[in-house]
């Protein structure tokens, strides 16, 4: 029996660690509070492999230079290095896409490739994010049970640039698709939702829908700022 490790903040990858504990023979540890995610704990645990799904921060090189750490990232890489890449990709124009599974390395989003596999990008951020993750625990396996290896990027490099709270302003936005694709890219989990500011208010969309090709619907939440 082997040791894993999966390190996530995200609620919606709890079902990933209960499925996992449940359908692998393997012993898995969940780590999912920045602070426990360091050498000293991972060394108590000596995983084989760190798998990582999501996570929204720098891996130090003391941990990634010392355990295979496998990050999931949600583009064709090397196409889409960078932060916030479903956002990017959703503001692009893009309707699928590809995760890959990489060794975390020096470089941002550097790393050998070990397999990609094919990412819907309907609906809101949280059911893409949901969707992934069924996809990843079907890539986890066949990296373990294959015992997969790596290999080095190919193609052109293409950059994306971390999206900040501010990039969710829909006031400058021209059609109703720009409007409809800002909420439902911005609606899960920890995110900012898209926004517009009035006056002394803020209003914040979610939950948002088509009803006819000339109108969406959208729940908002108002605030005074």
């Amino acid at each position: 029996m082997k040791n894993y490790v999966l390190v996530s903040e995200k609620q919606w990858h709890l079902s990933l660690f209960n499925r996992l504990n449940r359908e692998d023979d393997n012993n898995w540890v969940l780590i999912n509070r920045k602070e426990d995610f360091n050498r000293e704990n991972l060394s108590k645990i000596n995983p084989d492999m760190v798998f990582i799904p999501h996570w929204s921060h720098i891996i130090k090189e003391d941990v990634f230079s010392k355990f295979c750490c496998v990050v999931f990232h949600m583009t064709d890489l090397p196409y889409g290095r960078g932060g916030s890449p479903l956002q990017n990709l959703i503001v692009l124009g893009h309707d699928s896409t590809k995760i890959s599974a990489l060794r975390v390395s020096k470089g941002i989003d550097e790393g050998a490739i070990y397999l990609k596999k094919d990412l819907s990008l309907s609906g809101t951020a949280q059911e893409i994010f949901m969707r992934s993750t069924e996809i990843i625990f079907s890539m986890i396996k066949v990296i373990i049970d294959n015992n997969v290896e790596p290999t080095p990027q190919v193609g052109e490099v293409v950059k994306f640039k971390r999206r900040k709270p501010a990039d969710g302003d829909i006031s400058n936005l021209k059609s109703l698709k720009e409007i409809f694709d800002y909420i439902r890219m911005l609606d899960a989990e920890g995110y900012p939702n898209a926004f517009l500011e009035m006056g002394e208010f803020r209003f914040e969309f979610s939950r948002v829908n088509y009803e006819s090709t000339h109108t969406i619907l959208a729940d908002v939440r108002i605030t005074k700022k």
